[in-house]
């Protein structure tokens, strides 16, 4: 039920972590038996069954605590909603202290300092597509670490006199009470970049870059960014590495490029 109304409200990411999260959790449930498990019963997930779902991802297979955490932040959300709507009774929550604790993320931060920054910048592509890729990792360290999917959001009314305003994407559905608009400065390279890829029919509902187009659907969108994403990882790794850099950097590596020199 859950993914089907993600899917509804156009949250295709999330709606995809919950489908991660249940096949999994089925996964483990149908361990130690030769049938498919399909159907799991909330009474039979109890802390000590969630610490032998976290012994399975982490001895059996590999999964690191964030992919951990990721899913069963998805299975707690689902016994919270079950709760609210008198599906279960609370005694049957698993988590909480004394309970079961879900482990922290271990997300690291990532961030290049300013010598390897003009290397990288400096640096002479091979291809068009490394070209390309360094062009909007640049573009999103100039624009103060902005995402791929808000990048590929943008619109021409968002541009004003050198400044970017807009509305995270990430933040839309979940911070709905506070919504804050960023105010972005774009500096001369920025300019640059943003001249030499924007789409020559630049009508203010127009995207300014060619990523995805307003008839897309949601899921069409979803996939075009994070199609874009790899194109943009695939093709900076071969530059860095070319260039005595790290093959590590990312467009996640952008954002606290950027954090860590504005400190």
């Amino acid at each position: 039920e859950q993914i089907n109304r993600l899917n509804s409200l156009d949250q295709i990411g999330t709606a995809q972590n919950y489908e991660r999260s249940l096949k999994s959790l089925l996964e483990f449930t149908s361990l130690n038996t030769t049938e498919t498990i399909t159907r799991l019963l909330f009474q039979e997930i109890s802390p000590n069954w969630l610490d032998r779902y976290e012994k399975y991802m982490t001895d059996i297979k590999k999964r690191s605590p964030t992919t951990i955490s990721m899913y069963l932040r998805c299975l707690r959300a689902v016994f919270n909603n079950a709760i609210a709507e008198k599906d279960i009774e609370r005694e049957n929550y698993p988590f909480g202290r004394r309970k079961y604790q879900i482990p922290a993320s271990t997300k690291v931060k990532k961030a290049i300092d300013k010598a390897k920054l003009k290397v990288l910048y400096e640096a002479v592509p091979k291809t068009p597509e490394q070209e390309k890729a360094r062009d909007f990792w640049f573009f999103s360290f100039f624009c103060n670490g902005i995402n791929i999917k808000d990048i590929a959001l943008l619109k021409f009314k968002d541009l004003k006199d050198n400044f970017l305003t807009l509305i995270r994407a990430k933040t839309k559905k979940t911070s709905k009470a506070n919504l804050k608009h960023l105010s972005i400065y774009v500096n001369e390279a920025a300019m640059n970049i943003l001249l030499k890829y924007a789409n020559p029919i630049q009508n203010p509902d127009s995207y300014i870059f060619s990523i995805i187009n307003l008839t897309d659907s949601e899921i069409q969108k979803y996939n075009k960014v994070k199609n874009f994403t790899r194109f943009i990882n695939q093709n900076l790794k071969k530059l860095a590495i070319e260039n005595g850099l790290t093959g590590e950097v990312s467009t996640y590596w952008a954002r606290h490029s950027f954090a860590t020199i504005a400190m």
